[in-house]
């Protein structure tokens, strides 16, 4: 076990109703002005916009507003927004939304509050060392970056997708009412909660020999909740206790405590996703499903018995002959589970079909253009990345 810190410091208001509370909660902040973030038509189809508009309006907050984000949040929306944002003399963002609208309010937070263009800090060539602070009213569980340090976004200038990952960027506030995920269809509660549970997979697969038995317990007891709930919430959409433990979930998922006292996991999944998802535009959980199995029967050799430690505890497979044994039996539990919530295990299952080109391509993106490589479990270079990208086809 190594030794570690651990800061969490939004504030969370969990439950039914809580979107009422949002117009204290930014008062709160002593703003002069918020931009409120969003997608696309449904938070205003189903009133939740003018929820929250009218609480701000109680409270006396003014605001001005921007939509159109979308999956894999687009750069150009980013910079619209600190042009909007800098025009307005907006100090505060609120993101109503999922992920990508947190991550691009993070993105807007970090121009706004730095020098030069956002687009240097994705790419690590400048260091933020602020961010105009953002709330959220969280609408699905999954990226769980209503708690976490990260951001995401999407170049569309080569389609590169790029994540900056600082302490400053942690929402003040995060609004979480489970009833607001009732009406999200099937696909996107299945690829959220996958989502969930790959960012503590990512951790739980650590090149620690030995690492906290507690952290452990606690990543293997949130992936069993999470693959109960989201079965549960496919079955009955209107679950109160199913949606309210998946949005949770996403929330400890990705706030640093389930890989306490560990190198802090691989990752290499998530980098893998990030350039298909650059390229294709595809859903990020339904990507990680995808590349997922041919990873982890690729690098399962070097810690066989972490994976079986996986397989039995978290999938509830019977041992094998050996670690090898449950460890295949786990990775193949994994890929039943996740084509059981209809969520993809190849490339190929979501209509795409790379050639040769295409997957060196990925792995050359990959590799930030064969400057690094990825990965702790196994530190995987620009060969083999495109050699699980090629098993992850068919």
């Amino acid at each position: 076990m190594r030794s570690f810190e651990y800061n969490t410091p939004t504030h969370v208001v969990f439950g039914k109703d809580s979107v009422e509370k949002v117009g204290a909660l930014v008062a709160e902040q002593g703003c002069k002005k918020v931009l409120i973030h969003y997608g696309g038509g449904s938070a205003k189809r189903s009133g939740l916009l003018d929820r929250v508009s009218q609480s701000l309006d109680a409270s006396g907050v003014a605001y001005v507003m921007l939509g159109g984000v979308v999956p894999n949040p687009r750069l150009s929306l980013v910079r619209e927004g600190i042009d909007l944002c800098r025009k307005e003399g907006v100090d505060f963002i609120l993101a109503v939304g999922g992920g990508s609208v947190i991550d691009s309010s993070k993105a807007i937070g970090y121009g706004l509050a730095n020098p030069g263009d956002v687009w240097d800090y994705y790419l690590k060539e400048k260091i933020p060392t602020a961010c105009t602070p953002v709330g959220t009213v969280l609408t699905i569980a999954a990226a769980g970056s209503e708690m976490s340090n990260s951001s995401v976004i999407t170049n569309e200038d080569g389609w590169l997708k790029r994540g900056l990952n600082n302490e400053c960027c942690r929402c003040r506030f995060a609004v979480m009412d489970p009833t607001i995920t009732y009406t999200l269809p099937d696909y996107q509660t299945a690829s959220g909660a996958s989502d969930v549970m790959m960012h503590t997979m990512e951790r739980y697969f650590t090149a620690e020999s030995d690492p906290m038995g507690l952290t452990d317990e606690l990543a293997e007891g949130l992936l069993r909740s999470v693959m109960r709930d989201v079965q549960a919430a496919l079955k009955n959409p209107q679950d109160y206790d199913a949606r309210a433990g998946l949005m949770w979930a996403s929330s400890l998922s990705h706030n640093g405590l389930t890989g306490c006292g560990t190198d802090g996991g691989d990752w290499s999944c998530h980098q893998l996703e990030h350039e298909l998802g650059g390229k294709y535009d595809i859903a990020h959980g339904a990507g990680l499903c995808a590349v997922w199995s041919s990873w982890a029967r690729t690098v399962m050799p070097a810690n066989p018995a972490r994976f079986a430690k996986f397989a039995t505890r978290v999938l509830g497979v019977e041992a094998g002959a050996n670690d090898v044994e449950t460890a295949n039996r786990g990775i193949d539990a994994m890929e039943n589970f996740f084509h059981s919530i209809g969520m993809p295990t190849r490339i190929s299952e979501m209509g795409i079909t790379p050639s040769d080109e295409d997957l060196h391509e990925l792995a050359y993106k990959c590799t930030f253009m064969d400057t690094r490589t990825i990965g702790q479990f196994v530190v995987l270079d620009k060969e083999a990345i495109y050699e699980i990208y090629k098993k992850a086809v068919k």
